[in-house]
C-alpha cells in the first residue's frame, strides 16, 4: 500500500464500510523518515480497538472545524525487523523465515489462482454476515498467559474460532498461547535492556550507590548491549543520554560525594527497585522461561493452525458449491428456506447469507 495519510484516514472512514488495510514493506514507513508519518502510525495505534476515533482539523474556506474520523478496521502489516513498541504490542506477532530448499510450495499466479481466492471469499463473506449478530455479543475464555493488551488484541480472533466450531476452538487457543509466548520471548525494549545491564552492575559491583562515569564505563563494557556505539553516529551512551533513558521511569541522579570531598552526579540502587519489579523478571523465573521456550512455540503454533488441510481442501468444496452440494458431507442442500443440511446438520456456506443460525 502507498497512501497519503489523509487517503488513509478517510478511506477507514468510508461509511459503505471498514477496509481491510494491508500494509507491505511497513518498515520503510517507520524507518529513518519516521517523523514523516506520525499521523499514519496514530491511526494504526489508536485503530486496533473497535470503536476508537482519531480527531482532526478540517479548514474550510477560512473556517477550522474539527472533526472525528473512525480509526478503527483489520490491518496486516508486513516488513523487515520489528516495529515501534506502540504497534507491536497492539499486534499478533507471525514471525517468518526464509524457506528453505527441502520446503516446496505451490507457486501463487493470480491468473490461475484468483478464482479460487473469490470463492474463498464469498465464502467467508456469507458466513460473517450469517454470525455477525451472535459475534457482537460473544465473550471468548481466555486461555492461561493470554491476558491484558494480548487479551483485547486475541478476542476478536478466539470469537470467531467459537463461532466456526469444531477444531477451531482449541486450535486458536493453543495458537494464541504459543504465540504470545513468543513474542515475549523477543529481546527487550532498549529501555528493559537498560535496566536490566544496570542491575547486573549493581550486584557485580555491590555497592548501592555508582557515580554516573563508573555506571556508563561498565555499560559500554557489555560486549552484547548496544551502549557503545548507542548514538546514530556510533559514538557511545553519555551522561545526558542516560539520564534521558532513565528518567522515563522515573529515575533520576543524585549528587554524591567522593572520598576526596567532591561532588560527582550518581545513581541510587533503592532509586531502581520499583522499576527492576515492573519491567524486570527475577533469574530464577527467566531461567524457568527460557527452557519453556526450548519446546518452539512458533512450531507449536503453525502446528496448531491448519493451514494446509483447510488449503487442500477447499478446492474440493468448491466444486461442491458449483454443484449445489454441502461442502461438509456432500449431500445436496435442502429446499429454500432451510439452511442447514439435512445429513451433517452444519449451516451451508452458500445459503446461510440472510439467514438466522
Amino acid at each position: 500500500m502507498n497512501t497519503t495519510p489523509a487517503y488513509l484516514f478517510r478511506k477507514v472512514s468510508d461509511p459503505e464500510g471498514a477496509p481491510t488495510i494491508l500494509y507491505d514493506e511497513i518498515d520503510t514507513v517507520f524507518g529513518p523518515k519516521a517523523k514523516d508519518n506520525e499521523d499514519i502510525r496514530g491511526m494504526l495505534n489508536a485503530g486496533h480497538r473497535k470503536g476508537a476515533i482519531a480527531g482532526r482539523c478540517v479548514v474550510r474556506g477560512k473556517i477550522v472545524e474539527t472533526e472525528e474520523l473512525p480509526a478503527y478496521c483489520a490491518v496486516a502489516l508486513a516488513g523487515l525487523d520489528d516495529l515501534p513498541d506502540t504497534l507491536m504490542s497492539r499486534s499478533l506477532v507471525s514471525r517468518m523465515r526464509r524457506r528453505a530448499p527441502s520446503e516446496p510450495v505451490e507457486p501463487w499466479r493470480h491468473r490461475i489462482n484468483a478464482p479460487d481466492a473469490y470463492l474463498l471469499r464469498d465464502r467467508l463473506a456469507a458466513w460473517a454476515g450469517a454470525v455477525r449478530d451472535r459475534a457482537a455479543e460473544s465473550w471468548p475464555d481466555m486461555p492461561t498467559g493470554v491476558e491484558d493488551r494480548d487479551a483485547d488484541v486475541w478476542e476478536a480472533l478466539l470469537a470467531v474460532a467459537d463461532l466456526a466450531g469444531g477444531h477451531w476452538p482449541d486450535d486458536a487457543r493453543r495458537s494464541a498461547v504459543a504465540l504470545v509466548a513468543a513474542s515475549k520471548a523477543g529481546g527487550p525494549s532498549v529501555g528493559v535492556l537498560l535496566l536490566h545491564d544496570i542491575r547486573a552492575i549493581f550486584s557485580d559491583q555491590g555497592e548501592d550507590r555508582l557515580v554516573t562515569d563508573l555506571l556508563l564505563t561498565n555499560l559500554k563494557g557489555i560486549e552484547e548491549s548496544p551502549w557503545a556505539s548507542i548514538k546514530r553516529d556510533g559514538k557511545p551512551l553519555d551522561a545526558r543520554g542516560l539520564a534521558q533513558r532513565l528518567g522515563k521511569y522515573g529515575i533520576k541522579s543524585r549528587n554524591m560525594r567522593n572520598p576526596s570531598d567532591k561532588v560527582l552526579k550518581g545513581y541510587v540502587r533503592a532509586d531502581f527497585t520499583d522499576a527492576w519489579s515492573r519491567y524486570l523478571t527475577d533469574d530464577a523465573s527467566a531461567e524457568r522461561q527460557d527452557d519453556n521456550l526450548g519446546q518452539s512455540p512458533i512450531e507449536s503454533a503453525t502446528a496448531a493452525t491448519p493451514l494446509h488441510r483447510e488449503l487442500n481442501g477447499h478446492r474440493a468444496a468448491n466444486a461442491a458449491y458449483t454443484a449445489g452440494l454441502c461442502r461438509d458431507c456432500g449431500e445436496r442442500p435442502p429446499s429454500a428456506g432451510r439452511p442447514r443440511c439435512d445429513e451433517c446438520h452444519r449451516v451451508h456456506s452458500n445459503m446461510m447469507a440472510g439467514y438466522d443460525q
